[in-house]
């Protein structure tokens, strides 16, 4: 089961030696990359080092609660997670699926099950990346990484950044208003300084100006924006 020549990691938080030992093997056997943790005081720091294409995470473990650690991880990506738990009852499946899992498998597992679930969960992830890419005008932009790219290279941009950048290029060939922009970027009820979204255009005009990107962003005075060809 390779993607792209490169056999999928899949990152095991699972305190038990034996199972863990055991879904190591099962994972092998099938094709996998196989890491854990072998310490629970930093688990999501220790997946996050890792950048595992799934992550098997038990509830019951011995500093932290499994479901606080599918939280922590999930604020702080976006890998998979399947919770593979003894802990079986509804308010476990709800409480994981609502702390951020993609989904939720009872022990005792079964090794073809559990392995038909993580490959469809790496086929909809490799959907998604598929289609989280924009392209217009010789710009991409990487929605999954926060990411755009030119000719010049590559450069980071910053949540606010992202979303300006994401809802232009994907109205390419429009004038997307000031309010439109507003709405996306603060939707709340609270008052928000109309010079507030002109200081964060001329943040990305200027983090494209890196990869020499220029006349990219197209004011239309009274209007709103839009990309340029």
């Amino acid at each position: 089961m390779e993607r792209g020549g490169v056999r999928p990691l899949v990152y095991i938080v699972e305190d038990d030696e034996p199972i863990r030992g055991e879904l190591a093997e099962v994972l092998r056997r099938n094709g996998f990359e196989v890491a854990w943790c072998d310490s629970f005081d930093h688990v999501a720091d220790d997946v996050l080092k890792a950048a595992p294409d799934v992550v098997l995470l038990d509830l019951t473990l011995p500093v932290a609660d499994g479901q606080l650690v599918c939280r922590e991880i999930r604020q702080r990506s976006d890998v998979p997670i399947i919770v593979l738990t003894s802990r079986t009852t509804e308010i476990d499946e709800v409480m994981s699926m609502t702390m951020g899992a993609d989904d939720f498998v009872a022990k005792p597992y079964r090794a073809r099950v559990l392995v038909a679930r993580i490959g469809a969960l790496l086929r909809r992830r490799g959907r998604s990346d598929e289609s989280s890419v924009l392209e217009h005008g010789g710009v991409s932009l990487d929605l999954a990484r926060s990411e755009a790219r030119a000719a010049g290279g590559s450069v980071e941009l910053t949540k606010n950044e992202l979303r300006i950048l994401s809802l232009l290029m994907g109205r390419a060939g429009t004038i997307v208003s000031r309010e439109a922009l507003m709405r996306d970027l603060w939707d709340s009820d609270a008052f928000v300084d109309d010079n507030t979204l002109t200081v964060n255009v001329n943040r990305l005009r200027r983090s494209l100006e890196k990869i020499g990107v220029t006349n990219f962003l197209v004011t239309h005075r009274g209007r709103g924006y839009s990309v340029g060809a």
